[in-house]
């Protein structure tokens, strides 16, 4: 097993023995840090053009060089000169312009990008994909006099960069109308490293006398989304702000106006790939009849996927669905409202329902024999629906069994989503699971997803960490945690693909009564910088005897998003960037012994030895466990081994 020496940020050295690696790091206030994103103006790129984006960053993002972008079909090139200032220093770039490319073809909706420079990649930002025109706010657009003129369809961007700070755009009509108007401002920060305080924002549509006509406030969260027919010609105005009067530099929004399809949700929202799908659309502008046969594309990833859906000669906006192998069964029109109107349902199998009318409750039955496990699990507003799902199991006497209402992912993520896991069946008979709302509200825009499953050992795997950052002849440490499901105590090896040329990767296991390991990435001498996005897998033996099954997992990257206060928190990305940039402030670190065995109480004590780069006088923290205050997020040393 491995066991990384390890601290706040990065880790820079290692010595490998045949039981300890140790791994020395640079810690949080070093002298060099890599660039944290805050955020991108415009927000938003159109598809088929190249429009530049100025990209502001805690941090410098001197040398910047390469913009990588979730997806396909759009390319990010640095515009502005990476140039020394007169003195022969680096300057600090904190703002650069950045080009974006984006195919005709693009699929719409928000990417992740980074920027690599040689001290790193940073961290994630997002840019929004949109087919309509992108129109900026101006620095004085404050009033109605002042307000930015637009046609619609347009992508309207802009910031509220300070308290009180109103903008206002205007567009005339030349004859009734209905436009929806779907902001997006509080989704575009959640990945933002440090910005506390998200937006609340609120729109509202004014007409030329100043009086409102229509509103919106939340809908996706703090994001609006809202429709309104224009009865009568004129100049309206659209007014964006936070609900607070608050404001901040790093506030940005995106408000597509548009008069086509607008998609929140469908029903069915599961869906079989090869297969055709007859899908009833909800949301704006769908006519009276919205519904489509679809045949679902082969390539589309099994789980919760995002695609565009086919709408006459165009597609709609993006929209999620639950892509399965298995048929799923389609909730009647009959009452199941109790336990005798219960949907029979097979086990396991996924069921499509809608929770269609307040204080609407759905009972699904299901025959179990005494000492069978089973795992319940709802998936609504993961795929964006408006359901906030509890599920209960019950019996035939009605009484409850096991209630939950928000589950936990990832090993620290939470879900307004529900799932009652490795439940044990108390005798032979017949059970029903219940799905309503927590609040008791309903409507076609509550569909959701219910998965009845044995309940298999298996696990999830998470990285703490989306970047890694190393210099020629220097290495580095991810830390993997499993998350072990439904009795799952095996050994789990871990394996890396996509790394650049010149880095190794050591991959170690996590032992059978350890949940988190360590990845040591290598890079030789002779490197060269750059950087490209890795995927971290963890593979185990499942099962008894006869019944044993290959599982492999990939790793779900986390980036950490400070907290006020000085928490730590995370947030799943797409991306884990290994960079291999210029030399550091530590440049080499020795340590010994090399190897260490230990008997039951004996102690070692470890020599290290640091060479520091010129000028670079912080503080160095030693350390095996990666912890930030009294929280332990990797702890890959063995059971009853202390580090002091």
């Amino acid at each position: 097993m491995w066991l990384p020496l390890v601290g706040d940020k990065r880790l820079i050295k290692t010595t490998v023995g045949l039981s300890l690696a140790i791994l020395i790091p640079q810690i949080a206030n070093a002298q060099i840090s890599y660039p944290m994103v805050m955020s991108l103006s415009p927000i938003a790129a159109q598809t088929g053009t190249s429009s530049e984006v100025v990209i502001e960053s805690r941090y410098s993002m001197f040398g910047a060089n390469q913009i990588l972008v979730t997806g396909e079909g759009v390319v990010g090139e640095v515009v502005t000169p990476m140039e020394l200032d007169k003195d022969g220093k680096e300057p600090s770039l904190t703002k650069i312009k950045v080009k974006f490319t984006v195919a005709e073809d693009a699929s719409e909706g928000v990417r992740e990008i980074r920027v690599v420079t040689p001290v790193g990649a940073s961290t994630v930002g997002q840019l929004v994909v949109t087919r309509d025109p992108v129109v900026q706010e101006s620095d004085k657009n404050n009033t109605r006099d002042q307000a930015l003129p637009f046609a619609a369809p347009a992508m309207l961007c802009g910031r509220i960069e300070s308290n009180e700070d109103v903008d206002y755009f205007r567009f005339h009509l030349d004859e009734p109308k209905t436009l929806t108007f779907f902001c997006q401002a509080m989704v575009l920060e959640d990945r933002i490293h440090d910005l506390q305080q998200h937006a609340d924002p609120i729109v509202t549509i004014r007409n030329a006398s100043g009086s409102t006509v229509a509103a919106g406030d939340n809908f996706y969260a703090a994001d609006p989304l809202f429709s309104h027919h224009f009865e009568e010609p004129g100049d309206y105005f659209v007014e964006v702000r936070d609900v607070r009067y608050q404001g901040n530099r790093y506030w940005e929004y995106a408000i597509n106006v548009h008069d086509r399809p607008h998609l929140i949700t469908v029903h069915p929202l599961a869906v079989t790939p090869g297969a055709t799908s007859g899908l009833k659309l909800i949301g704006h502008h769908l006519g009276e009849s919205p519904t489509i046969d679809w045949t679902v594309p082969q390539s589309l990833p099994l789980g919760m996927a995002t695609t565009q859906l086919p709408i006459g000669d165009s597609r709609t906006n993006p929209t999620q669905l639950f892509v399965t192998t298995e048929t799923p069964v389609v909730e009647s029109l009959e009452a199941n409202e109790t336990f005798e109107q219960a949907t029979p349902v097979p086990v396991p199998g996924i069921v499509c329902g809608q929770i269609e009318a307040e204080a609407d409750l759905d009972l699904y039955k299901f025959d179990a024999k005494k000492g069978e496990r089973f795992s319940f699990e709802v998936i609504s507003r993961r795929l964006g629906t408006s359901l906030d799902p509890i599920v209960n199991l019950v019996n035939s006497e009605g009484k409850s069994l096991s209630e939950n209402d928000d589950l936990k992912y990832l090993g620290r993520m939470t879900s307004p989503d529900a799932m009652i896991e490795n439940w044990t069946v108390p005798a032979d008979g017949t059970y029903a699971v219940q799905v309503r709302d927590v609040h008791l509200r309903g409507g076609e825009e509550f569909p959701y997803i219910l998965k009845i499953q044995r309940a298999e050992p298996d696990f999830e795997l998470v990285l703490d960490s989306d970047k890694t950052l190393l210099s020629p002849g220097m290495a580095g440490a991810l830390f993997a945690r499993v998350v072990r499901k439904n009795g799952f105590d095996g050994p789990v090896q871990l394996s890396v693909e996509g790394l650049p040329h010149g880095v190794t990767a050591t991959c170690g296991d996590i032992p059978p009564n350890l949940d988190d390991g360590c990845i040591v990435l290598q890079a030789s001498p002779d490197t060269n910088l750059g950087a490209a996005n890795i995927s971290v897998l963890g593979k185990a033996t499942i099962g008894e005897a006869e019944a044993l099954k290959e599982v492999s997992v990939a790793a779900q990257s986390m980036q950490e998003t400070y907290m006020p206060g000085g928490g730590r928190s995370h947030f799943p990305v797409a991306m884990h960037t290994v960079t291999v940039g210029k030399p550091l402030d530590l440049r080499a670190v020795r340590v010994e012994p090399q190897e260490v065995t230990l008997k039951p109480g004996e102690s070692v004590k470890l020599n290290v030895e640091i060479d520091r780069a010129e000028g670079f006088d912080k503080n160095v923290t030693l350390d095996l466990l990666f912890q930030h205050l009294s929280s332990k997020y990797a702890v890959t040393l063995p059971k009853g081994v202390a580090i002091d």
